[in-house]
């Protein structure tokens, strides 16, 4: 008999249950998933479900390659990853991919996730790291910055929003050095973080608007 496929593409061939049921309250509730298919079907999730890219449309286009289509390959590539309390990503190596592959993905800390989130819907229409909280007709752009770990940076106000940017820009760079120092054990996350360092100082450099990493 032929297993219906998870999102209608992809296969689980696991030789075992990957979820496990008991009974909570008198009711039976899932109480474990598997690790492995947990990352794998929420990867299939973000690229394959309707509602999820409805939420999350910067998913849209983006595929599952066709190895990773099928569980098992999936699971014996995570299987020797450091990928515990890490999140999948695929874009922190190569600028703007848009497919999740064994050469494209990797496992990165939240704190380097979040360092890298863009928070677009905070600023508005102002360049990253910008935020216009009050009126001030001398100084009204605010520049800001988070570490990833929970903590913002207030970097003051200025009068143009190039400059609050730029003061972000800086900032951004600090940080960056700061975690290419932390995973300097890391060669994958270490790669990920010259590039990411790379295109900041550029924009520095050129003092032009960096819209994403």
């Amino acid at each position: 008999m032929k297993t219906k496929l998870v999102l209608g593409v992809g296969a689980n061939d696991a030789d075992y249950d990957v979820c496990a049921y008991g009974y909570v309250n008198g009711k039976q509730s899932q109480i474990w998933m598997c690790p492995y298919y947990t990352k794998w079907r929420n990867m299939l999730l973000r690229c394959y479900s309707s509602s999820e890219l409805k939420r999350k449309p910067t998913y849209k286009e983006c595929t599952v390659c066709k190895e990773w289509l099928t569980f098992s390959n999936f699971k014996k590539w995570m299987e020797q990853q450091n990928w515990e309390g890490r999140q999948l990503d695929k874009d922190f190596l190569i600028e703007g991919s848009k497919i999740y592959s064994p050469t494209t993905c990797i496992f990165i800390p939240q704190s380097l996730n979040k360092f890298l989130t863009s928070r677009g819907s905070d600023r508005g229409d102002y360049p990253l790291g910008v935020h216009v909280p009050k009126r001030d007709k001398i100084h009204p752009y605010m520049a800001r910055c988070s570490d990833g770990r929970g903590v913002f940076c207030y970097l003051g106000y200025f009068p143009t929003p190039e400059q609050a940017h730029q003061a972000w820009l800086v900032k951004k760079l600090e940080v960056c050095n700061e975690y290419l120092l932390e995973f300097k054990d890391e060669p994958l996350v270490i790669k990920g973080l010259t590039r990411i360092k790379d295109k900041i100082q550029y924009h520095i450099n050129t003092k032009t608007e960096l819209t994403s990493f």
